[in-house]
């Protein structure tokens, strides 16, 4: 099977697995790519969702070997691709002075990218009227699976670990919205000053748009590479819709801080999710990518996964078939522009592994 559609149909449909303890184990709930597990297509990693509806009731198939990182995806009882599964790094093995275990403080995501979430709490997630209806942020915090507050001492030392012992390439730091007008930027900046202190690793911080666009400046200052400000949907009923509270922030203001951040960062240093399947159109997306491009921001376009525990659990995800139609368009648009995920410093779209976008951009 082509690759490419492989890849799209994993990422819409899922895979079942009759046996989940090989390689790095998947996570249910909380911040970043949840309910998948990471998954190697010769030599791509993508993230897979294994532990949702759809998932479930896959036509894709593998049956793992406990004591192995390999086996075979099967589609109708035929084989269609070796994969492998990447290893458990060795940092997951350490633990700080205070016996806090490095994985409860920063995963592994794909095969070579360590991923926080600084502040696992959001000003919007305990109030029905302003939680994004995706988002299980706190899920993984009440499953005691991770911490409140990663402080910048902790996040230093696990990235250092994570470089020596398991080649690290480039780090994530996203974070929940507290209630400052910053939302969230002054925190990351003393996190990615610390951990620049400690070690030269390529840092993505991830916020929304603050009230005050200085703070990209300082978020660069402070060693921050790339950034990214997730719009998620992109059409303002859509928004309204999905993220009652988040959609109190215009999409005219993101599209400033995006031309602001542009500035201080670069052209493709900053980026966005794009979340297909939340309601908006494929002309919406495309057209939104589009405007995104001209201005210099990475659209970073994801199939939504429905995260159980989330009142979108039982939300159908995209079909493969959108997928593979809004990425060859998106895809397109990048060529022209001459825009690539490869050339990302850091971050998401970097790593691409929640996506099959960045191999459609040849």
């Amino acid at each position: 099977m082509n690759k490419q559609k492989l890849m799209t149909e994993l990422q819409s449909q899922g895979l079942q697995l009759v046996e989940t303890g090989a390689g790095v184990s998947g996570r249910k709930g909380g911040a970043g790519p949840s309910d998948h597990k990471a998954v190697t297509i010769d030599g791509t990693t993508i993230m897979v969702p294994i532990y949702t509806e759809t998932a479930a009731q896959s036509p894709y198939t593998a049956t793992l070997d406990p004591t192995s990182t390999q086996a075979s995806i099967h589609r109708e009882g035929r084989e269609i691709a070796p994969i492998e599964f990447p290893k458990t790094p060795q940092f997951y093995n350490l633990s700080t002075a205070e016996g806090i275990p490095y994985w409860k403080i920063a995963l592994l995501h794909s095969h070579d990218v360590l991923a926080t979430t600084v502040l696992q709490t959001c000003m919007r997630y305990r109030n029905s009227d302003t939680v994004c209806q995706f988002c299980a942020i706190e899920q993984s915090l009440a499953a005691d699976r991770t911490i409140a507050r990663k402080t910048p001492t902790q996040l230093a030392e696990v990235a250092a670990a994570a470089v020596q012992l398991d080649g690290v390439k480039h780090m994530v730091m996203t974070s929940g919205t507290p209630n400052t007008p910053d939302r969230g930027a002054a925190y990351l900046a003393e996190c990615a000053q610390a951990i620049k202190q400690r070690v030269d690793l390529p840092i993505q911080a991830q916020c929304e748009p603050p009230d005050d666009f200085r703070w990209f400046q300082k978020l660069k200052d402070a060693g921050v590479d790339s950034l990214g400000m997730h719009l998620e949907a992109i059409t303002p009923a859509v928004r309204a819709q999905i993220m009652p509270g988040k959609a109190d922030v215009p999409v005219e203001y993101y599209f400033q801080a995006f031309a602001a951040a542009v500035e201080v960062f670069g052209r493709g240093q900053v980026s966005t999710y794009l979340l297909a399947g939340l309601g908006d159109t494929v002309e919406a997306l495309v057209d939104g990518c589009d405007r995104l491009i001209q201005i210099g921001v990475y659209p970073f376009v994801v199939p939504f996964v429905p995260i159980s525990g989330t009142p979108l659990a039982h939300h159908p995800a995209p079909s493969s078939e959108m997928m593979f139609a809004l990425y060859q368009q998106v895809g397109e648009l990048l060529n022209r522009s001459g825009m690539s995920a490869k050339d990302i410093k850091a971050g998401c779209g970097k790593c691409g592994a929640c996506s099959a976008l960045s191999s459609f951009e040849a």
